[in-house]
């Protein structure tokens, strides 16, 4: 791997994606499209702007149109769109914005990336699912953008977060809480299991997944299996409307402990969805961190955290009312010790 001030010098470099194919590069580029979901923000963080991506996926310029990501990079809210949810690219307006690399999935098979190669682009294949993974989409943004001392620092700071949140929960090691992960599907929910980055931020945070053992990806959930579970805590993910009080509402769910027990919470939308993994992970880790254990709450500091991690990641100073929409204060504020996260 180049050095930082190699590759900015214009030196050329080869990048070895997660397929495990070398794409070489004459020097830093300038232009990026990208049809996987999470990765503009990651780029945003390690480039320090948003002035080398021309093309996202339909799901990353809703999130941006919603969140503050829109607000920290206004270009964002108005990128072409190269993708849809099923992450096929749309060739002809790829060759438009003339990108100089393609950032697409690599394990999603040759629909999404065939049509790619062959209109001659530089293809960059990415996989998910893993902390580990998504450190290396960190470092291979470093090398194409010539930020490599940057992308180590990021990972730097992560690692020192995860031996922290690892600390903060260990005395409740114990009693781990039931956490269920919900997203709404067109005839009822999905969940997470083991494989998935929900696992992950679960296990830091001191809890478990109730559904980490089944073995298909993005499982159907029913009444019933929610019922059976009886998890402490739900989740329910930043992709979609769903909201505490639908949960609350639903008559079939109230002898569900966590309905019960008013511990339903919807995921936070920073710079970009926590739920996946990004750069404001960290952050995710310490929210899940206070949703299982209240009593953190004055040790975990998490309105700090965000102000520096915002700076940190994006050079910008977020406000109080920002981190109020950030942290979703509203739509969780009749959920238990929510109010913590005032403090």
């Amino acid at each position: 791997m180049k050095d930082s001030s190699t590759a900015a010098s214009g030196a050329g470099f080869t990048v070895t994606d997660q397929r495990g194919k070398k794409i070489t590069f004459d020097g830093p580029v300038q232009r990026i499209a990208t049809a996987i979901i999470p990765s503009p923000s990651m780029i945003a963080a390690v480039d320090g702007s948003y002035d080398h991506i021309v093309g996202i996926n339909e799901s990353t310029l809703t999130a941006n149109k919603q969140g503050i990501f829109g607000t920290l990079f206004p270009k964002s809210k108005k990128t072409t769109t190269i993708a849809g949810a099923d992450f096929i690219p749309n060739v002809e307006t790829i060759v438009g914005l003339k990108p100089d690399v393609v950032i697409q999935w690599g394990d999603m098979g040759d629909d999404v990336i065939a049509p790619l190669e062959n209109a001659g682009f530089k293809v960059i294949g990415l996989t998910y699912g893993t902390q580990a993974m998504m450190e290396t989409w960190i470092k291979i943004f470093g090398q194409l953008l010539g930020k490599e001392e940057r992308s180590t620092e990021l990972l730097d700071w992560m690692h020192s977060e995860d031996k922290a949140v690892r600390a903060l929960v260990k005395p409740y090691a114990k009693k781990k809480q039931k956490v269920l992960y919900l997203r709404t599907a067109a005839d009822g929910w999905t969940t997470a299991t083991g494989s998935d980055y929900v696992t992950h931020w679960t296990t830091i945070a001191g809890g478990v997944n109730v559904a980490s053992d089944i073995s298909a990806d993005a499982p159907q959930v029913s009444v019933e299996q929610i019922l059976a579970w009886d998890p402490e805590v739900i989740l329910l993910s930043a992709f979609d409307d769903a909201t505490p009080a639908d949960i609350y509402a639903d008559k079939k769910l109230a002898d569900v402990r966590a309905v019960r027990d008013r511990r339903v919470y919807k995921v936070p939308l920073g710079g970009y969805r926590w739920d996946p993994p990004c750069c404001e992970s960290p952050l995710m880790w310490r929210w899940v961190a206070q949703i299982l254990h209240p009593e953190l709450a004055s040790r975990n500091g998490l309105r700090t955290r965000i102000k520096d991690t915002f700076d940190r990641l994006y050079g910008y100073a977020i406000s109080a009312a920002q981190t109020d929409e950030v942290l979703r204060m509203d739509m969780n504020a009749k959920s238990a010790s929510y109010a913590g996260f005032r403090a």
